[in-house]
């Protein structure tokens, strides 16, 4: 099973040369630490960065170069920084070739729900509206289950949703999971998860290919 740093590094394997790609909150921001060197990649944040690199050491923090979700990150060389009108631009305009978000559900239509409980407040949808409805390839970062032990890869989505059919991959504590058009397709399984684990924790239909290799997080 994998903890948030090993969800991270394995999404980091789908990251490619050239590839220019925006993380969303939380789980989704501890990728760039683990995107191999020999390749070249542009992160970028909406608040209006690109060319993020990993986060800071403790005691180097610039408290003025912050993401999305208001952490400190350093910056590589030849980062620029600009407007929101400026970043909101990239994204609609289809110029991120990966978006890698969180999410509190998954349907296996592909439906993401990532932004409000309700009864609960929060300030808006902020930019995963734009990145949902935008984006061609999105991978989303999250724990199989809730904290109660129930599935959050659902037949529907029960909350509110942030975008409809538009979710291409996924990567849990559990396993790697593609959405096509029978559901939820098992590609991975975590380091000591058997796929009976997975199956019992994913309410929606599952696919099971004969063999389903063991993730490779080097």
């Amino acid at each position: 099973m994998l903890d948030k740093n090993g969800i991270a590094r394995r999404i980091a394997r789908e990251v490619q040369d050239g590839f220019y790609v925006n993380l969303g909150i939380g789980i989704p921001t501890l990728v760039a630490n683990y995107v191999r060197d020999d390749i070249e990649v542009e992160f970028q944040s909406e608040n209006g960065v690109l060319g993020m690199g990993p986060f800071p050491f403790e005691g180097e923090e610039d408290a003025d170069i912050i993401n999305a979700g208001k952490q400190t990150i350093t910056t590589l060389p030849g980062a620029s920084f600009f407007d929101s009108a400026l970043s909101f631009s990239m994204i609609r305009g289809q110029h991120v070739d990966l978006t890698i978000l969180g999410a509190m559900e998954v349907a296996e239509n592909g439906d993401i729900a990532n932004w409000k409980i309700p009864g609960k407040m929060v300030k808006g949808m902020g930019g995963a509206m734009d990145l949902v409805a935008s984006a061609e390839n999105i991978i989303v970062a999250m724990m199989h289950t809730n904290r109660a032990g129930q599935s959050k890869l659902l037949k529907r989505c029960t909350l509110p949703l942030t975008g409809v059919g538009c979710v291409t991959k996924i990567v849990t504590n559990l396993a790697v999971l593609e959405v096509t058009a029978k559901g939820f397709k098992l590609l991975e399984r975590a380091p000591r998860v058997s796929v009976e684990e997975i199956k019992k924790a994913t309410e929606g239909t599952l696919e099971i290919p004969d063999e389903v290799p063991e993730m490779i997080l080097a």
